[in-house]
């Protein structure tokens, strides 16, 4: 069976929490509502929004991006934000992924269920794409690629070696960006424009560890290992990330909503 563009892979991430811009969203369009908000109206500002939800303004903007990007918000250069339409939005009993499905990642899935995560850097750079890299993130041969090697744990118990890949130009504060504190999928969010991770190919091969693993990970040469590439695409489709993650079998789980 060939699975193609399988929203929400959920390998690690099998919580159906949502992560906290999509609960500041949420919450944002519950008031609108309540408040009988109208087509027009302008809402509060950024700094009294972040106050009133007790986020920080990164992830307010986050949130705002978000309800822009399904149509009830709308930027006004630098008057603000409005309503831009409430009339077409799905039934709140309906979740939000719904209408709008999202990818989690590894700092969202330990926030939403309560653990400690923690990443060590391997290597930052900055390279040029190789042929098959271009092809596969639609890009030049050539453009730069900000690429990103990183061990990740969970409460200290280390989880995955990841290596990420991801075009410069649809966010360049990747360069500058510490990730070994920072989220990588909260800096594509914050960036201008928003680059939110919407759905994702996905494949799973299960492998026996390479003597690098094998030391990496302290385990033995029987253990198996799965093997996760996924290329993950934003909100106008395009691709934003083509990542490769090596988990330790008896440490990951995957489950994913299969459509046609």
């Amino acid at each position: 069976m060939t699975v193609a563009r399988t929203p929400l892979p959920r390998g690690l991430f099998a919580d159906d929490a949502l992560p906290l811009y999509e609960r500041t969203a949420a919450r944002l369009l519950d008031d609108l509502r309540a408040t009988a908000a109208r087509t027009g109206d302008r809402l509060p500002s950024e700094r009294a929004l972040a106050t009133r939800y007790a986020v920080s303004r990164v992830t307010l903007r986050t949130a705002l991006a978000e309800l822009e990007s399904r149509g009830i918000v709308r930027p006004a250069s630098s008057r603000g934000w409005f309503v831009a339409e409430l009339d077409q939005v799905p039934d709140p009993a309906v979740p939000s992924t719904a209408a709008s499905p999202q990818v989690q990642g590894f700092a969202d899935y330990a926030e939403s269920n309560g653990l400690t995560a923690r990443t060590k850097v391997l290597s930052a750079t900055v390279r040029p794409a190789t042929v098959s890299e271009a092809e596969q993130l639609r890009v030049a041969p050539g453009a730069d690629l900000f690429d990103l090697h990183r061990l990740r744990f969970l409460d200290d118990l280390l989880v995955v070696l990841e290596h990420n890949r991801l075009p410069l130009a649809a966010c360049p504060a990747l360069a500058g960006t510490d990730f070994n504190s920072a989220s990588l999928y909260a800096t594509l969010r914050a960036a201008d424009p928003p680059q939110l991770p919407r759905v994702a190919d996905y494949e799973v091969e299960a492998r026996h560890p390479t003597p690098r693993e094998i030391e990496t990970f302290g385990i033995g040469d029987t253990m198996p290992m799965l093997v996760a590439t996924q290329l993950t695409f934003n909100q106008a489709e395009r691709p934003i990330e083509l990542t490769v993650q090596v988990y330790r079998g008896d440490r990951y789980r995957f489950r994913a909503s299969i459509t046609n």
